[in-house]
């Protein structure tokens, strides 16, 4: 490593042990050395593979089967093998369970920091395993619809109701969820220092966090790409968070 990361991860390190609040805000980067692609870069999938607009509301509310059968191949193009979390996401969980970090906030559907043993995580964006009904509320595992779609009986539908079935993750054209914004702004506002990993910070407000905290506390910006945060941050790394982040965490 250069002497730049490592002064960079002296830094963080110093600055977790310090603080009273500190969260990190996580984006596509950070689950891409898990095997989950990006969505926004330059290979991204919004920008090589699929039309976004393919996944607005609109789109689910008036073609339910159209709607479907691309999420299907959504979901395959995602998660095309098991999928782990990766040495990014277990310094997270340790950096939580020595009480350094107070909560992750992420921008993503993939559940894996859960998965590696965060406790406290707020999902901005909803969790792609689980569907919801969209006439009586029931909650589902997402292989429910996926079983079904691939069946061609499309749009999925509740087992309970006979509802049609919805991904419980933010669409184009919704709005987050108002608790996990809350919740998010709270921390970002109430956070010593903020630790953006892998996000574009291009998606509002989910971005807006990070200069929410620039303005009190500490920013890091820890991405391969510039953002339009780095201004705003104390430092910016441009390093692999799996290799970051573990060494940050053995600092502390």
């Amino acid at each position: 490593m250069d002497a730049d990361f490592d002064t960079d991860a002296d830094w963080v390190a110093s600055r977790l042990r310090d603080a009273d609040v500190a969260v990190a805000l996580t984006g596509a980067g950070m689950s891409t050395a898990s095997g989950i692609p990006d969505f926004r870069g330059d290979d991204g999938i919004w920008n090589t593979e699929f039309d976004p607009a393919s996944f607005h509301r609109d789109r689910f509310l008036n073609d339910p089967a159209g709607f479907w059968r691309d999420r299907l191949r959504l979901h395959e193009r995602m998660f095309p093998d098991e999928v782990g979390p990766n040495a990014g996401h277990d310094a997270l969980a340790t950096l939580k369970s020595r009480d350094v970090l107070d909560a992750v906030i992420t921008q993503n559907t993939d559940g894996l920091h859960r998965a590696a043993g965060s406790e406290r995580v707020v999902e901005l964006h909803g969790n792609a395993a689980d569907v919801v009904c969209e006439s009586c509320g029931c909650r589902f595992d997402a292989e429910l619809a996926f079983e079904q779609v691939r069946d061609d009986a499309v749009p999925a539908t509740c087992r309970t109701c006979d509802g049609v079935l919805k991904p419980d993750v933010v669409l184009f054209g919704e709005q987050l969820p108002r608790a996990a914004y809350a919740e998010a702004t709270t921390l970002a506002d109430d956070a010593d220092i903020m630790l953006a990993l892998g996000s574009s910070l291009t998606v509002h407000p989910a971005a807006g966090l990070a200069g929410r905290t620039a303005e009190n506390g500490s920013l890091v910006v820890v991405n391969f790409d510039e953002t339009e945060y780095d201004r705003s941050a104390d430092v910016v790394v441009r390093a692999d968070l799996t290799e970051f982040l573990p060494a940050v965490e053995k600092r502390v």
